[in-house]
């Protein structure tokens, strides 16, 4: 990135519509963003989470300049604790592009997961019935080979502990994106092509576009979750959901010595409400089956209640903005499905960017938001299904309970329904 006052012309969207074809930009357009320091890039990446992180590695790659905005510090993206699962194909779509070699030297491998219902154990295995697998890389190891491969081995812009960040100009011929320097407390400006809004369900790219361009479809669970960490071996080789009228529990393996937990829980509970002793006599009750062996304890080292919703923004580009992962939509982590989602839209979005930076080509943009909706959406129905299969038990509504039991039970009495359910599971069919 070079300081540039008077910037050459580069590739536009029209005024006429939000998601217009690109066409040449004139000489000397104006700009709404506020006076200060300018400099000029191609692309602004705002967030540097692993959608943010993923689409500037794709840039970097490909010789197109790019700068990563990012509010907090490097030290506490590669410690926030995440979502744990990636998808196969998501593994082999970062492999394809250089991205994985760490999480393919230290990740394991899942093949199958247990249900525990009615007392008793069913293993499921749907990398047997798919030919794919999960692939167990927490999201901070993640986030720290993509800050590593982008800025230590590519030498890329990004910037950490930015304040004040605002998005300007994007239904027009000259974005731009501003912010507060965290050293020098001084205004910058970072005129631009295109703006990638990486930066989650709080950040600011969501709001730069009006509510008149974009509707948000919502759905809540009615319950919450109650998050943990333990460190704790793994009680079990893979992962266990359990079905229980008392609540839902799972158990999910993040690393030898750590181990993820689930507790169903009220929506907005205290996390305080849940000493050591009652979490682990809970997780002892709502995981027993006959033949599991005993769950190992240990300190839990984090605990928060997560109030299970989903979102969905229509349409995820606006003029020159383009968001991804979280700023566009969440999915609850009842299917894992979120940081593959992040994934599927920043592999979208960074060829889409190279393509249209590199050769002027503009369809991958204008096709972005379409593209990436239609496997949200998949998504955002499986979680809701699986939802009441997982927590039809614990509704206290006995229509439900029998259904999400009749579901359950069909998962492993049809091979039809077995194989449907293992590819919506897996993502089977998806290739980036």
């Amino acid at each position: 990135m070079t300081s540039d006052t008077t910037p050459t012309p580069s590739p536009a969207v029209s005024k006429r519509s939000p998601t217009a074809t690109p066409t040449p930009l004139p000489a000397h357009a104006p700009s709404a963003a506020p006076a200060g320091a300018r400099h000029r890039t191609r692309v602004v990446v705002v967030g540097a989470g692993p959608a943010g992180l993923t689409v500037a590695n794709i840039l970097r790659a490909a010789s197109v300049d790019c700068v990563v905005l990012e509010a907090e510090s490097r030290a506490f993206i590669e410690q926030r604790p995440r979502a744990g699962f990636l998808e196969e194909w998501a593994v082999r779509a970062l492999e394809r592009r250089g991205l994985a070699d760490g999480l393919l030297e230290r990740a394991h491998a899942h093949h199958e997961f247990e249900f525990r219902f009615a007392g008793g154990r069913r293993r499921f295995p749907y990398g047997e019935l798919s030919g794919r697998r999960h692939f167990v890389y927490p999201q901070p190891l993640l986030v720290t080979d993509l800050v590593r491969a982008y800025a230590d081995d590519k030498g890329g812009d990004i910037r950490f502990g930015v304040r004040d960040v605002d998005v300007h100009g994007v239904d027009g011929d000259r974005p731009s994106v501003a912010y507060t320097d965290p050293d020098t407390g001084r205004r910058e400006r970072i005129d631009c092509d295109a703006v990638a809004g990486c930066d989650g369900a709080r950040g600011v790219s969501r709001r730069a576009i009006p509510p008149e361009h974009a509707t948000v479809a919502r759905h809540d669970y009615g319950i919450g979750w109650l998050a943990l960490l333990a460190e704790a071996p793994p009680s079990s080789d893979c992962v266990v959901f359990g079905v229980h009228p008392d609540g839902f529990a799972a158990h999910m393996a993040r690393s030898p010595q750590v181990t993820r937990y689930y507790l169903e829980c009220p929506p907005g509970d205290d996390p305080g409400n849940w000493s050591h002793e009652r979490v682990w006599s809970e997780l002892h009750h709502r995981l027993a089956a006959d033949g599991a062996p005993p769950l190992n304890e240990g300190r839990l080292i984090e605990k928060r209640v997560l109030d299970m919703h989903n979102y969905v923004v229509e349409h995820m580009s606006y003029g020159r903005l383009h968001l991804a992962g979280d700023a566009a939509h969440l999915a609850a982590p009842i299917a894992a499905k979120g940081m593959n989602l992040a994934l599927y839209d920043a592999l979208l979005l960074g060829d889409a960017l190279v393509a249209y930076c590199a050769k002027g080509e503009t369809r991958g943009l204008r096709d972005y938001s379409a593209a990436c909706l239609r496997q949200v959406w998949q998504y955002q129905e499986f979680s809701q299904w699986l939802s009441e299969v997982m927590h039809g038990a614990s509704s206290g509504d006995p229509f439900r309970a029998g259904a999400a039991d009749a579901r359950l039970r069909r998962i492993f009495d049809s091979p039809a329904a077995a194989a449907a359910f293992a590819e919506l599971y897996i993502g089977k069919g998806i290739d980036c």
